[in-house]
């Protein structure tokens, strides 16, 4: 029928999946930290026991901290079940290998604002009511989130909360 179509819009996709291709770098380091990190959300850089690597966000962080955003990487057949469809989730125990975005875009969830393209992106230090250090937020709220400076939205948030994200040059390599 002409002038018709299936749907409205399509969504933009699962926290952690890139979004677009060549323009990215992605590094494996190990999850230092003492909880699972979470596909699509930041990490910051870490040492435990002299190994290097990265772990969630903790009270304190400051942008120069930043290690990049968790990729979503199917490790191994082990892990089909929990590669976040269907609102499973998924992410990567502690001690594991962390595929981390360090440039390039990847689809991550806008827990607070509006995201519009070339815009600022915050991320939470200090949890507050409905939010939770680590949070990935698009407006500023003083001294509770702190702004990454090489990173901005590639454009606005789908219905579930989903956002391009974009990081324009690695922090920290």
């Amino acid at each position: 029928m002409s002038g018709t179509t299936i749907g409205k819009s399509l969504n933009f996709g699962f926290a952690g999946s890139y979004a677009r291709q060549p323009d990215m770098i992605i590094q494996t380091r190990p999850n230092v930290g003492t909880a699972d990190i979470v596909f699509g959300r930041p990490v910051m850089k870490g040492t435990v026991g002299g190994v290097d690597g990265v772990r969630n966000i903790i009270a304190g962080f400051v942008p120069s901290q930043f290690g990049g955003i968790a990729a979503r990487q199917v490790q191994s057949a082990l892990n089909y079940a929990d590669q976040g469809l269907n609102g499973g989730g998924g992410s990567y125990p502690v001690n594991a290998p962390v595929s981390v975005f360090q440039r390039g875009s990847i689809s991550v969830i806008c827990s607070a604002g509006t995201p519009v393209l070339g815009g600022p992106v915050y991320v939470r230090v200090v949890a507050g009511t409905g939010t939770n250090i680590g949070d990935i937020e698009a407006t500023a709220d003083g001294t509770n989130n702190v702004q990454l400076t090489n990173a901005q939205w590639g454009g606005a948030a789908d219905a579930n909360g989903v956002a391009e994200l974009v990081l324009l040059t690695r922090v920290n390599a």
